[in-house]
């Protein structure tokens, strides 16, 4: 009589559990990292507002001024807000309560931190040559303009909040990837529009005017960077369409063409780094209100016409 050998019993239980101990022991001090890293875009928004608060002031950082160190470290903060996302997946520690805390940061970092640049760089420079120690921006002044200021600095701190918000309520998946557009400006790109052209003065103030022509330069930008601070707040809780960079632009194969659009800037920036940021930045906070423009009809009707018709069809079928 022959019996057939009876097959080894495997255990994978025993094997799951081993191998997740050993992920727990491997990946448990690292799995702080992404916490850290949110925490440092935290501190980097902290950091540009202390620094603000000290106005034109040559600080030891580079022999830069305050205002310049202040909007450089919101830049440093967005380096942390790109890869501490992908930081937590790499370990398999993401969660819900990195998603909060990320939010708390972003709020701090590119929302107080960019509009207080903004007030310290009006008050600053826009009394320049009639009070130096007057108060021109605040809700308490006598100056439309400063109260006016004061309005867009509040709002585009509100627009953040909400915005943030938001994207917390209506989001499914946290994963980037998943991502190819967003609804409304995000917070990151409206602060780097802020902080980019607040950069851009300080650089051009002292590397490109002399005495003469700094006064009527910090007049005019005074006037002007606080206009695109409001769009930014209001693009931020609007429901225009803002493209994913990283997903849509660098990720997975591209043409000649899309490698041609991503190299020209950073070959630019090698040379007008100031400027090409700064161009950038702004392009981007404006891309929404733009594609608007470039939609056209038939696009709107090729979108909606499909679910017209399967409407169509699934009241068709109820009457049958």
């Amino acid at each position: 009589m022959q019996t057939t050998p009876r097959p080894k019993s495997r255990r994978p239980g025993r094997r799951q559990g081993v191998r997740a101990e050993f992920r727990r022991r491997t990946l448990g001090p690292i799995s702080v990292v992404p916490t850290l890293l949110t925490l440092a875009n935290l501190m980097c928004g902290f950091a540009a507002i202390h620094y603000a608060s000290r106005g034109d002031v040559t600080t030891a950082v580079f022999g830069w001024n305050a205002i310049t160190v202040g909007g450089c470290l919101i830049f440093l903060g967005m380096f942390f807000d790109a890869i501490d996302g992908s930081v937590a997946r790499l370990t398999r520690s993401t969660s819900d309560l990195g998603a909060q805390l990320d939010s708390i940061a972003d709020v701090v970092t590119f929302g107080v931190a960019p509009a207080f640049l903004m007030l310290q760089l009006v008050e600053t420079y826009y009394g320049t040559g009639v009070d130096a120690d007057a108060t021109v921006v605040g809700p308490g002044v006598t100056s439309a303009y400063g109260k006016a200021v004061w309005a867009v600095a509040a709002l585009y701190v509100c627009g953040g909040a909400l915005r943030l918000a938001r994207f917390n309520a209506e989001t499914v998946s946290h994963d980037e990837e998943d991502h190819r557009f967003f609804k409304g400006l995000p917070i990151p790109g409206a602060a780097g529009a802020v902080a980019s052209l607040i950069v851009l003065h300080q650089h051009l103030l002292y590397t490109r005017f002399d005495a003469t022509e700094s006064l009527a330069f910090d007049r005019i930008a005074a006037l002007t960077i606080p206009v695109i601070a409001l769009l930014c707040g209001l693009g931020m809780v609007s429901n225009l369409r803002y493209p994913h960079v990283v997903n849509r632009y660098l990720r997975g194969a591209r043409d000649f063409g899309s490698l041609v659009r991503i190299a020209l800037p950073l070959v630019a920036a090698v040379w007008f780094l100031q400027e090409t940021l700064a161009a950038a930045c702004t392009l981007y906070a404006l891309s929404g209100p733009l594609g608007l423009l470039r939609r056209r009809p038939d696009d709107v009707v090729a979108v909606t016409m499909p679910s017209d018709d399967l409407e169509l069809d699934a009241t068709t079928e109820e009457m049958e």
